[in-house]
């Protein structure tokens, strides 16, 4: 219990209040984060794709695709809280999609790659089973 002093009028009062709350969350173990899990890095170079207008394509935002740099659903089991980015091209293109999903203008290769925190990143390793 805690007591709280106040002044007002020039007389003091104290009340005492109550907490239970507080016992509760004590008690729980549980940590909640709301943020989203990391990628990690499959490719320290970008793909070279040949896109088609009108089709649906699923980048891959989480690293863990053997299809990359698309979506083959890895992200369920291995990066819940990622999902991909679905974008449709207006004309046929050739374009370089980013590999080390860290491009601050996905899909698309921005250079990212170049940098230190990715130039010095493990590679992830794909794990067939």
């Amino acid at each position: 219990m805690n007591t709280l002093v106040t002044k007002l009028d020039h007389k003091w009062i104290h009340l005492t209040l109550r907490q239970p709350w507080i016992t509760a969350v004590a008690a729980s173990k549980v940590q909640l984060s709301t943020l989203p899990p990391e990628p990690v890095v499959p490719s320290k170079k970008p793909f070279k794709v040949d896109l088609v207008a009108g089709k649906r394509y699923s980048w891959c935002t989480c690293g863990h695709s053997k299809n990359q740099p698309f979506c083959n659903g890895a992200h369920k089991t291995k990066a819940q809280g990622l999902s991909p980015l679905r974008f449709v091209p207006e004309k046929d293109v050739t374009v370089w999609l980013c590999g080390c999903k860290y491009s601050n203008n996905p899909p698309y290769c921005d250079g990212t790659h170049k940098q230190d925190f990715i130039v010095s990143a493990t590679l992830h390793e794909q794990t067939y089973s």
